[in-house]
């Protein structure tokens, strides 16, 4: 029997269809994928496919789609599975249909607007509670009922018990922290990070030196992170090391390969013009404000180089590795191995 617990999710691409039918399996929420997209909408309420991102796998009948809006002032739980550079916008239009009562949960992995994340920009536009969900999750492996984990966030860990009881017996695995700002910065940097295991790849097939630069990677995320206000042990969750290495190691990931193609030569500057990922826009963003901090020490971090390697017309790929591994030896500080 149902609760009439009622779950939107705002978008109908591939990570919100393959959540709402794990959710829509249980047989005990209301849930529905907003959708703007009318061919989508009439496939998952009438063939119980989504066409568009799961041509061959059948929906749960329970699972509805619409594109009806008044659905955001009915909803309990609004989950926003839409890119990151629209998250915040779309909120701004229709922050008036929001459900006051409303949790709202960031599911993009991004920065939102003038350089905040996007719990902090929505904070301001809307008086709900807002949370994340972020983690090592290919959508393709959720919507076949592999086990799935994700970190699930806010402020106050008011609401936790609840989510847990909604994702229990499915296979979404939750782990909680009131970490917002580690969380989002983890989820931000691993794509960046993951572009440069990539380039590395590229450039040698070598479980020695892949090794050596994951390791390096966590230490300066680890750095990065708790400079900006987060706290280092959230890279244990599964938004962190997990989210990371599902990103940096697996072919899948559009940051690893975009990795591969600049390290091999292909990536041009005018694809670059064309194709923007969440890392290509975090690199930026992380310099800008990275430079605004001077008890950061940016000689020696790896994000920098990265920094180089796409904005600078003459750089040399060659010299990539060696420069992201010429580092100094650490002294005695344990918390900063990697940045005397």
């Amino acid at each position: 029997m149902k609760n009439h617990l009622q779950i939107c999710f705002v978008g109908s691409g591939a990570i919100s269809t393959a959540l709402a039918n794990v959710l829509s399996m249980k047989e005990k929420y209301d849930v529905t994928l907003l959708s703007i997209e009318n061919d989508v909408v009439d496939s998952i309420n009438n063939e119980h496919l989504n066409r568009k991102y799961f041509p061959q796998i059948i929906l749960h009948p329970d699972l509805n789609a619409t594109t009806d809006k008044f659905l955001l002032s009915e909803s309990d739980i609004i989950l926003l599975g839409i890119p990151s550079n629209v998250t915040v916008s779309y909120i701004e239009e229709n922050k008036a249909l929001i459900n006051p009562k409303a949790l709202v949960v960031n599911l993009a992995k991004g920065f939102g607007i003038d350089h905040k994340t996007i719990p902090q920009n929505i904070s301001k536009i809307l008086p709900n509670e807002i949370l994340s969900m972020k983690g090592p999750s290919f959508a393709r492996e959720i919507i076949n009922n592999l086990p799935t984990g994700f970190t699930l966030t806010s402020k106050r860990d008011k609401y936790f018990k609840l989510f847990e009881e909604v994702f229990e017996e499915t296979t979404i695995y939750l782990d909680f922290t009131t970490d917002v700002t580690g969380v989002e910065l983890s989820s931000i940097l691993k794509n960046i990070y993951a572009i440069i295991v990539g380039i590395v790849d590229a450039h040698f097939d070598s479980p020695n030196l892949r090794s050596l630069v994951l390791t390096k990677a966590i230490n300066e995320m680890r750095y990065i992170i708790s400079k900006f206000g987060g706290k280092e042990e959230t890279l244990f969750n599964y938004c962190g090391f997990g989210d990371f290495s599902l990103t940096a190691l697996n072919d899948l990931s559009r940051n690893r390969t975009l990795g591969l193609l600049i390290g091999k030569g292909f990536f041009t500057s005018d694809m670059s013009e064309k194709v923007v990922l969440e890392g290509t826009i975090a690199v930026n963003v992380f310099i800008e404000e990275i430079a605004k901090k001077r008890q950061i020490k940016t000689r020696r971090l790896m994000i920098k180089e990265l920094y180089k390697v796409l904005n600078e017309e003459d750089y040399d790929l060659k010299n990539f590795v060696s420069q992201i591994l010429a580092v100094k030896r650490y002294k005695s500080s344990i918390l900063e191995p990697f940045f005397s």
